[in-house]
């Protein structure tokens, strides 16, 4: 069983120097049939004009994922982690007992634009903690690439949470991909840009497909296609 979600149907913040796109209820955003897919319970789609950002702030128990497509975003937190995140890079913060972070576009002159995703932890009152590694790109061409696993799995970063998110790029008919589903596990496919097909539905750029019950996640028909796809606990 699987269903669509319209990129156009997500939620949508104006906020001037931020435009922002939620895919679950966020913030001034509520839907209730859209709190989360299993493990899963934010994608925010941003964009932030330069020298703009969001001020310092306090997050606790949540798994926090950023993944940035273009442009660089720059992360400062409470644990003297100082950072800028360039495009093709990915970052986890676990907030756990609690930490301060801001984040802002350090440019005089690009956008950044990137999506924030939030993970359920396995346990709350974790200790806080930050990551952050390069995806290579010849890596996610033509395959998916675990990105982010728990601890020990074989992801670029760490999750503490009961999830697994896998990138990839696909462009023509030679370059396609499938991944098993656990019994009793969630599927979600967001598509970054592009087009593609997931499990014979045709998806464009913002559009996801939510999955319950369904052995595999197949991709194909890529056209200069970039998604996301999440192995999540139900």
């Amino acid at each position: 069983m699987f269903t669509l979600r319209p990129s156009g149907e997500r939620g949508h913040a104006d906020h001037g120097w931020l435009q922002s796109q939620h895919s679950f209820s966020f913030a001034s955003y509520h839907d209730p049939r859209h709190m989360g897919w299993g493990s899963l319970r934010v994608i925010n789609e941003d964009r932030v004009a330069p020298g703009q950002g969001f001020g310092t702030h306090a997050h606790r128990d949540m798994e926090i994922v950023s993944y940035v497509l273009s442009g660089q975003l720059a992360h400062r937190d409470s644990l003297g982690n100082v950072e800028v995140i360039p495009a093709g890079d990915v970052q986890r913060m676990s907030a756990g007992t609690g930490v301060m972070h801001s984040e802002f576009n350090p440019s005089a002159d690009a956008p950044v634009h990137f999506l924030q995703i939030w993970l359920l932890p396995r346990r709350a009152g974790i200790a806080p903690g930050y990551q952050q590694a390069a995806m290579d790109a010849a890596a996610r061409r033509g395959r998916l690439l675990c990105i982010a696993a728990p601890p020990g799995e074989g992801g670029l970063v760490d999750v503490h949470a009961d999830a697994r998110l896998h990138a990839g790029l696909f462009n023509g008919p030679a370059e396609h991909a499938q991944l098993p589903i656990a019994p009793g596990r969630k599927a979600y496919v967001h598509l970054v840009r592009g087009r593609l097909q997931a499990n014979g539905m045709a998806l464009a750029a913002g559009d996801a497909l939510l999955l319950q019950d369904e052995a595999q996640v197949l991709l194909e028909g890529g056209e200069d296609a970039e998604v996301l796809v999440f192995d999540l606990a139900p």
